[in-house]
């Protein structure tokens, strides 16, 4: 790292200013749970003394839900009107339609060079990085020790086991012995980490088309249904109906006895006196399987020719005390090698050392696919009927594959 750093101190800086004034337009997902934490005070605060660094440019901050942003940004980007950065979800399909700034156009060397290999490549389509990582997590189980202990059962070593759990929590009276959010919100989320478990995923291993209706996925929704959703562990909302934040909420309340989370979660939890264990999810017979990783994009939009200004705002949210300032607030992973040393020194961070531990071998959505965007979109809007009373795991996962396959090719 020290080398590292005297490469990227010789490097030189980026851009310090803009070429007059300018109005930069931030599009922004939100990662708050409400109105006491939501990510509209981070980048208002950010822009703030950015705008007084740099009195050519002004930022104007526009954050929205999870749900939404992707939708409203391609629909921002379909009527002209795009945003000169967007932090979202996906970005191959703006970069495959010539629509972005490349890496190198808009970022210094001291800051391009800083991020994680492993997700820089990510931001590549065709070996030239558009997506700029903007946040890192990976997905663990999460279980309520509390209730575990009540209904004498421990942390589960397959799926077996998940399913005798939830059992036992049932009969002790927990509400939601494990909760499954196939909701809206994040289901591609979700979905993607039963299916790694399951010995899936979203793509094929050997040319990284899409696998979406594999053997292994379909048999891994058929498991969910059959023994979670219809014997009636998984809460009273329905999967397709229950999203991320509300069974988050549910969890720190103390009404859930596991489910996926991500690292925020832990800082909920905490406080809310929830005492928590943490693994990675158990592959079906017990092996471990890789577990999922996210990065959020972020990206810069060429359409107003702001890459001067871009460039010297994206510089100083890349710097380590914003960086940090961020993922602290949500307990997120940093996405630079500089803040990720800095984290791992800092005993205030000590909780996320197994979020850590896993992401360098977690698998990451196919970002770099230019249909990812619409993809997920779609599974989030109709895998929850793979598990409805009546639904056909095989016909829902197929239908989806059938399209993705038919996007991805299509000019």
């Amino acid at each position: 790292m020290a080398a590292l750093g005297m490469t990227m101190a010789l490097a030189g800086c980026g851009s310090t200013g803009g070429s007059g004034d300018v109005t930069l337009k931030l599009v922004a997902a939100d990662y708050g749970n409400g109105s006491s934490d939501r990510s509209d005070k981070y980048w208002t605060t950010l822009a703030t003394e950015f705008e007084s660094k740099h009195p050519g440019i002004k930022i104007d901050v526009d954050v929205r839900s999870w749900k939404t942003v992707d939708r409203d940004v391609a629909e921002m980007v379909k009527k002209g009107r795009a945003p000169d950065i967007a932090q979202i979800g996906s970005y191959a399909d703006y970069a495959k339609d010539d629509l972005l700034y490349t890496a190198d156009e808009v970022l210094s060397v001291p800051t391009q060079a800083n991020f994680l290999a492993q997700l820089s490549d990510a931001g590549k389509v065709n070996r030239i990085q558009y997506g700029l990582p903007f946040i890192a997590s990976a997905r663990l189980l999460f279980y309520n020790k509390k209730l575990f202990k009540s209904a004498g059962v421990s942390a589960p070593k397959n799926w077996d086991d998940i399913r005798t759990d939830a059992e036992a929590l049932k009969a002790n009276g927990v509400t939601t012995p494990i909760a499954l959010p196939l909701g809206s919100e994040e289901a591609q989320g979700e979905t993607m980490i039963w299916l790694l478990s399951g010995g899936g995923g979203y793509t094929n291993n050997a040319d990284d088309s899409y696998d979406i209706d594999s053997d292994q996925n379909v048999k891994t929704f058929e498991w969910l249904k059959k023994n979670l959703v219809e014997e009636k562990l998984t809460g009273p909302v329905a999967p397709s109906k229950l999203d991320r934040t509300t069974a988050f909420k549910a969890f720190t309340s103390g009404q859930v006895g596991m489910l996926n989370g991500h690292p925020t979660l832990l800082l909920d939890a905490e406080r809310e006196g929830v005492d928590v264990g943490i693994l990675p999810l158990p592959g079906i017979d017990g092996k471990p399987k890789p577990a999922m990783g996210v990065a959020d994009w972020m990206m810069a939009f060429k359409q107003n020719n702001h890459g001067e200004e871009i460039g010297a705002f994206l510089d100083f949210v890349f710097e380590d005390k914003n960086v940090l300032d961020f993922v602290g607030q949500y307990d997120l992973l940093p996405v630079t090698y500089s803040a990720n040393e800095a984290m791992a020194a800092d005993t205030r961070y000590k909780d996320l050392a197994t979020f850590q531990k896993v992401l360098p071998t977690a698998e990451l959505y196919p970002s770099g696919k230019r249909s990812w965007g619409g993809v997920s979109q779609d599974i989030k809007d109709h895998i929850g009927q793979a598990v409805e009373p009546g639904g056909n795991p095989a016909a829902v996962l197929g239908r989806i594959a059938r399209d993705a396959t038919a996007e991805e090719t299509s000019e």
